[in-house]
């Protein structure tokens, strides 16, 4: 399968059209964004780490009965999936207190949930991405009350999964963005990525940054931390 005409490029990944009319192809890019793109840099082999990853996870998933848009991996930055037309909503769910939640509400960084928090933020760069609830959501139309509820099952399974994966492989998993999208038949399914650029992973015993972070935070060693994750998750 080949690249046609490329339809979207954002922040960290291009997407083309193909022969096939249901199929697109994602190729991830070494760019890195941060706070709705005010900070803006380059994560040497970032974009194959997170294609591969990514990847390893959605077909993860899917075997545990979360339908995903992953149909094939064709190299280390590219990938088929499905077409769908993305639900305007971003998806975040939190297990521990961290970054943005932890500003917002006055509290430390570090606090383990007694079960897991989600917030809808409105997907729109323009605006900064506003947190909203699921009345603004329907209010603004973005998506109906049945696929709310089924976002939130989903994503609550999701969590579920991936916390008890990235335990065996001594990673906390605090917390991720998800997005999902709509198949032509209306469909809701897991969309876009899963990768050091969307979770915070800590590690479990020494807590060190394995993600974005620390490209956000000038903490250094970012290449490595993205390297150290592609290594744990393959080692499985």
């Amino acid at each position: 399968m080949e690249k046609r005409d490329m339809i979207y490029e954002g922040k960290a990944k291009k997407v083309y059209t193909t022969d096939n009319p249901e199929l697109y192809i994602v190729s991830y890019k070494d760019d890195a964004t941060a706070f709705n793109g005010l900070k803006k840099g380059a994560i040497a082999g970032k974009g194959a780490i997170n294609n591969q990853m990514s990847n390893l996870l959605m077909r993860m998933l899917s075997e545990h009965g979360v339908p995903t848009h992953f149909v094939e991996e064709l190299s280390e930055r590219d990938t088929v999936v499905k077409k769908v037309s993305i639900v305007p909503l971003e998806v975040i769910v939190r297990n521990i207190s961290a970054g943005s939640f932890a500003k917002r509400y006055g509290v430390e960084e570090g606090i383990v949930f007694d079960e897991p928090t989600i917030e809808f933020s409105y997907k729109n760069d323009e605006l900064g991405d506003p947190l909203i609830n699921d009345y603004h959501a329907l209010a603004l139309k973005l998506a109906t009350r049945e696929e709310i509820e089924t976002i939130k099952a989903m994503a609550f399974k999701v969590d579920a999964l991936l916390k008890e994966y990235f335990k065996s492989i001594g990673v906390d998993l605090v917390d991720f963005k998800l997005e999902f999208g709509r198949l032509a038949d209306g469909t809701i399914i897991l969309a876009d990525e899963i990768s050091p650029d969307t979770c915070r992973f800590w590690d479990s015993k020494t807590h060190e940054k394995l993600d974005k972070d620390r490209f956000r935070r000038d903490l250094g060693g970012v290449e490595e931390a993205y390297q150290e994750m592609m290594k744990r998750v393959r080692g499985k």
